[in-house]
């Protein structure tokens, strides 16, 4: 079977090109924006890599005992290393576990597989001790690490892989795709394309569970709610995302997304927004807010998301962050 990709051709045709002329390097490092499609482009190259019954080189069957527990992420010669819990760290010993089985030969397949999956939430230490690893990888041994970009890791990291630069693709395109190849209605197929702003993994995670769609709606319509209520009733409107650092990310990063649509309506580009639809409430709020105070509105919330990564307090974040909201009579 051809490689079950949602856009990102180009990388796919050159991952296969180096499978077809032996000439896959010992690292990779595919980079770009959560939901853009790098974990499932490196488990496609994987399974392309050790499939038992390759119908054509740089393909996998998808159908063999190997293809199928790579899918699953069960296979023995396919080792993980990620974060251990949302939002947190990727640690050295984790490293330190992964060289221990890295350093045994393998056990059906052609190479063992290491997918460091986010490695930018890998700690110094931990990017320091996958160092030497990169410098001598075992023959049989291939790296494959997803970051949101080169520049979160150590250059001594970066420098020893080989790069691919996920960007999203065009709505339009996926749009189409998401009619074409999954069969959904083209108004709902627009939203998603919208919403995921032309990344696919992320359209096929709201395709699969409906409820990450309602959640992004809740906390829009929480923000639009705040710009009415004075900062006593902001404060226990809000309570709950002091509660959760996840959840308040997550709803940070919804809340940016609609700060860019009230830009862009003042800037007369409609066709870009991510929230389509809530278009109406986007256009009425940028004819009653001024530039300026949209720009201080998104530089707070962007400015919030940073200190969550420092593990700032999060009531006097979110304190901070609610008076800089302006106010709506």
């Amino acid at each position: 079977m051809s490689w079950d990709l949602l856009g990102h051709e180009w990388a796919a045709n050159l991952l296969k090109q180096h499978i077809v002329h032996g000439d896959v390097r010992h690292a990779y490092l595919f980079t770009g924006p959560p939901g853009i499609g790098r974990r499932s482009l490196a488990l496609e190259f994987a399974q392309a890599i050790n499939c038992l019954q390759s119908p054509t080189i740089g393909e996998a069957c998808g159908n063999c005992r190997v293809c199928l527990q790579i899918v699953k992420l069960q296979q023995p010669d396919l080792s993980i290393v990620e974060p251990e819990l949302e939002g947190g760290l990727i640690k050295v010993d984790q490293v330190r576990n992964l060289q221990r089985s890295l350093s045994l030969s393998p056990y059906e397949a052609r190479f063992r597989i290491a997918l460091l999956l986010n490695f930018q939430r890998a700690n110094q230490n931990a990017q320091n001790a996958l160092l030497k690893t990169l410098e001598e990888a075992p023959k049989q041994v291939i790296l494959l690490l997803t970051a949101d970009s080169p520049d979160n890791l150590l250059p001594t990291i970066s420098s020893r892989c080989e790069i691919l630069r996920l960007r999203p693709v065009s709505m339009d395109v996926l749009e189409k795709a998401l009619i074409s190849g999954w069969n959904i209605p083209q108004a709902h197929a627009r939203l998603i394309s919208h919403l995921s702003n032309g990344r696919p993994g992320l359209a096929l995670q709201m395709i699969k569970d409906p409820t990450l769609t309602e959640k992004r709606g809740a906390w829009l319509d929480e923000l639009i709610h705040l710009f009415s209520l004075n900062i006593r009733d902001r404060f226990s409107s809000v309570e709950n995302l002091t509660r959760n650092r996840d959840q308040l990310r997550s709803t940070l990063q919804v809340w940016l997304s609609f700060c860019r649509d009230l830009l862009l309506i003042t800037n007369e580009r409609e066709d870009h927004l991510t929230n389509v639809d809530h278009e109406d409430e986007i256009s009425a709020l940028a004819a009653r807010l001024g530039k300026e105070q949209i720009m201080g509105m998104h530089n707070s919330i962007d400015h919030s998301l940073e200190l969550l990564e420092v593990n700032a307090n999060l009531r006097l974040l979110v304190d901070n962050l609610l008076l800089e909201i302006p106010r709506i009579e």
